[in-house]
């Protein structure tokens, strides 16, 4: 079949201007119909289709409204599984009206155009994010006839106006305001595009959902038993992404760079930040608020990170916020210079002022939320920092996420890393037994080498992390950096390592700078060459069994 030609009334290229005289109304959310609705009727005497509870919501509007059921003859039915899934909408959506078989066949069967379609879906994602959500109530909230309805106006965009969304009404309006009650080619193309990628989201949506059943990721009783030896990684992975913010740059001025968002999520993000001051983010800074957010996640206690180029410079914990900054800043105050600082508890006037009596730039602060006052002085300090407001961080984590790095020509895929401290999971394989004090420290240090980019080494004391060698291509190189940034304060500190040591160069190097305690996976064929000298030396090691590379 040869492919349709618009006359110049549906031709795209042109102004293309289709009079709107009746529309079909379905929708969940309601938000800003009435004043549409209104809006069509009043201005420009459009005829209203509906269904079911939109067409209850209009005519309490005080609109008139034709039902459905009075357009195709056939009354709801099947629970409305079935009400617009019939020749009388479809043909009035799909037709070519300047084809003369089409115009015959509305003719001869009573089929009148529809000139403008108003859907948006069953809220299935909202479903699915309800706490104990059953598999029955996720398969009911699937639509059928919206998608089906806007597909069809979508591919007949020369003649019909599709909107899926309260936030184009606005728009729409304009459009027929300024052409007489008639929407233009561009508009109709445009919405056109979009119908189509809010439908190719929803059906991803759809298969996602159906795909973590099969595998049996978060199943209820009431749905189908996982198939046998499935894997926790779906087969195929759908990824629907929106533009959130176009940025300034990638990571360099010559890249253009954007941020896409491609799901809910259910812990704090700085994705669905509030930005309560300072320049737009750039690419790095996303990157390393990112990172900062993470590694203050891990602690329920006050805590501050800062980071540079997606590592930690600075990390620590205290009694309370201001005290856990001014330690995470004299970690590294060199590096800090520029940095982006993490909190995970409510940034107040104390916080703000041990933040605002550094010396240092920084770049972005990423909170919970703020109070007024500490808003205040901090946008006084600095006329450019981002001030993020991410919400309540906890220590819950969305085991939903998997984490996914480009590669050209595909993606590797993975599980968010999400072990954290496991004492239980702790064997002490020297002959000294850590002291209550080295246990903290350890554990301290080992959060800290998982945040650190590898291989990654970490020193730490008194719930702060002192130095840290990062990305480095050699473990005793990283041993060499963390013992420089660390000084003397290395003595009696204890050393994370995010992968084990390979030869014990790297340890004797941390022993000679007075660290007295080690904590690393173990499984190098040498580990009992380390342990003989951590002995000798009246150390204490501690194996994880657990390694943290971070790329």
């Amino acid at each position: 079949m040869n492919a349709p030609t618009a006359s110049s009334s549906g031709d795209h290229t042109g102004t293309g201007l289709v009079p709107v005289r009746r529309a079909l109304i379905s929708v969940s959310d309601k938000t800003g119909l009435a004043d549409f609705a209104t809006a069509l009727v009043k201005e420009f005497n459009v005829e209203l289709i509906s269904t079911g509870g939109t067409a209850k919501f209009l005519r309490d509007a005080g609109l008139k409204v034709t039902d459905v059921s009075e357009v195709t003859g056939f009354p709801e039915m099947m629970d409305g599984r079935v009400k617009t899934l019939h020749p009388k909408i479809h043909g009035g959506l799909l037709a070519l009206r300047d084809n003369p078989e089409h115009a015959a066949a509305m003719k001869s069967h009573d089929i009148k155009p529809i000139d403008l379609v108003v859907i948006n879906l069953y809220p299935f994602k909202k479903t699915i994010e309800k706490p104990g959500v059953t598999f029955e109530e996720a398969i009911e909230n699937i639509d059928i006839g919206g998608p089906s309805m806007v597909r069809s106006a979508a591919k007949n965009h020369h003649f019909v106006l599709v909107l899926t969304s309260p936030d184009r009404y606005e728009k729409a309006l304009g459009d027929l305001r300024k052409h007489s009650g008639s929407s233009c080619a561009q508009h109709r193309l445009k919405q056109a595009q979009r119908a189509f990628a809010h439908t190719a989201e929803y059906d991803t949506l759809i298969a996602t959902y159906l795909e973590k059943v099969v595998n049996g990721a978060g199943t209820e009783a009431s749905q189908p038993a996982a198939e046998a030896g499935a894997s926790s990684l779906p087969q195929n992975l759908p990824v629907t992404l929106t533009l959130k913010q176009v940025l300034r740059y990638g990571e360099n001025p010559h890249q253009r760079g954007g941020l896409y968002v491609d799901r809910k999520t259910t812990e704090a993000s700085v994705t669905a930040a509030i930005q309560h001051h300072g320049k737009e983010l750039s690419y790095i800074n996303l990157l390393d608020a990112d990172a900062a957010l993470n590694a203050v996640k891990e602690l329920a206690t006050p805590a501050a990170c800062i980071v540079k180029h997606a590592t930690p410079c600075g990390y620590a914990t205290a009694a309370d916020l201001p005290t856990a900054f001014r330690n995470a800043f004299a970690g590294d105050p060199l590096a800090a210079f520029g940095g982006i600082v993490a909190l995970n508890k409510t940034v107040d006037l104390a916080t703000a002022q041990a933040i605002t009596s550094i010396d240092k730039l920084l770049e972005v602060i990423v909170a919970p939320n703020y109070a007024a006052d500490a808003l205040e002085l901090l946008k006084s300090r600095w006329k450019n920092v981002r001030l993020l407001e991410v919400g309540p961080v906890t220590t819950e984590f969305d085991r939903g996420e998997l984490m996914m790095h480009k590669i050209v020509g595909g993606y590797l895929v993975q599980e968010r890393d999400l072990a954290g401290v496991d004492e239980s999971q702790w064997k002490v394989v020297s002959q000294r037994q850590p002291t209550a004090q080295e246990r903290i420290d350890l554990a301290m240090a080992w959060l800290a080498a998982k945040h650190v980019k590898s291989n990654a080494i970490a020193i730490a004391k008194d719930g702060m992390m002192l130095g840290s060698g990062a990305g480095q291509q050699d473990r005793v190189n990283a041993c060499r950096i963390a013992i420089a940034k660390s000084g003397d304060r290395a003595k009696g500190a204890a050393v994370g390592s995010d992968a084990f040591f390979p030869f014990p160069d790297g340890p004797e190097l941390l022993l000679d700078a007075g660290v007295t305690a080690i904590i690393h996976p173990g499984g190098s064929v040498k580990d009992q060459e380390t342990i003989d000298l951590v002995n000798r030396r009246g150390a204490t090691m501690v194996f994880t069994g657990q390694r943290h590379f971070r790329h």
